[in-house]
């Protein structure tokens, strides 16, 4: 393939150009922001989860507290009204005396025992009152922080995009001063190898591989014509002839 050696120049500019381009491509799928955000996110639900089941639990142990405060109030008022029967005088009986007292006896040790029923659920209602309070607090800062990450990852997705822009409007202008046979070859070069399809000859290096060329090669390459498109014998890129190419002068013909 044949080229002017500015055309073939261009292709260093265009290469430039899309390298950048895809530098800008990784930091739009690195941000750390996104993953940032993505684990704010994650917890943000994880809580709401926690805070269903702890309310849940609040709604049932109030339910449970109100249940054994009835009984509570049901014993003691049995209790309160043997107890007037016994003091009334009205009960002559010795047996009759002697069950009424058993009675409140009994009535006394199971209010005894359903008010620390009582305490032991208020205690758990306590406990998972205050669950649900150290929930919403963790979610409302939370919120906060997603919201705070979320407005920076945009910011700088936004500037991203910004510089992605001016990329490819530049490589656009580029890529319409090179021929259209020899940015047909250099595109599929750039999908054969990791987006790099042009390097330039340096001090008898090649810019793509990085390895030096042989005395042979760089020979053969000073013997081809400034408009012949050479490519790297190692990692097959275009080779792009500089002043620096180190083949004495060749590349300024």
């Amino acid at each position: 393939m044949k080229a002017e050696p500015d055309a073939q120049a261009r292709l260093l500019d265009l290469q430039e150009l899309d390298t950048g381009l895809q530098r800008v491509e990784h930091r739009a799928r690195t941000l750390p922001e996104t993953a940032e955000a993505a684990a704010l996110k994650e917890r943000v639900d994880q809580i709401d989860s926690e805070l269903v089941t702890a309310q849940t639990k609040v709604s049932d142990i109030e339910r449970e507290q109100r249940k054994a405060e009835r009984d509570v109030d049901q014993v003691r008022s049995r209790a309160d009204r043997d107890t007037k029967r016994l003091e009334s005088g009205q009960i002559t009986n010795s047996k009759e005396l002697q069950n009424l007292q058993s009675e409140i006896t009994s009535l006394a040790r199971r209010q005894a025992e359903l008010e620390e029923v009582v305490l032991e659920v208020m205690e758990r209602a306590e406990e998972l009152n205050a669950q649900v309070v150290r929930l919403t607090a963790e979610r409302e800062e939370t919120v906060a922080k997603y919201t705070e990450v979320t407005a920076r990852r945009d910011t700088a997705a936004a500037g991203i995009a910004m510089d992605r822009d001016t990329i490819v409007r530049d490589r656009e202008r580029v890529a319409a001063e090179v021929p259209a046979d020899l940015l047909a070859l250099y595109d599929k070069l750039r999908a054969q190898y990791d987006g790099v399809a042009a390097a330039p000859l340096r001090y008898g290096r090649c810019g793509g591989c990085k390895l030096a060329l042989s005395t042979v090669e760089l020979n053969d390459i000073r013997a081809t014509p400034a408009d012949e498109v050479v490519r790297c014998e190692d990692c097959r890129r275009i080779l792009v002839r500089t002043a620096e190419s180190g083949l004495g002068g060749q590349a300024e013909q």
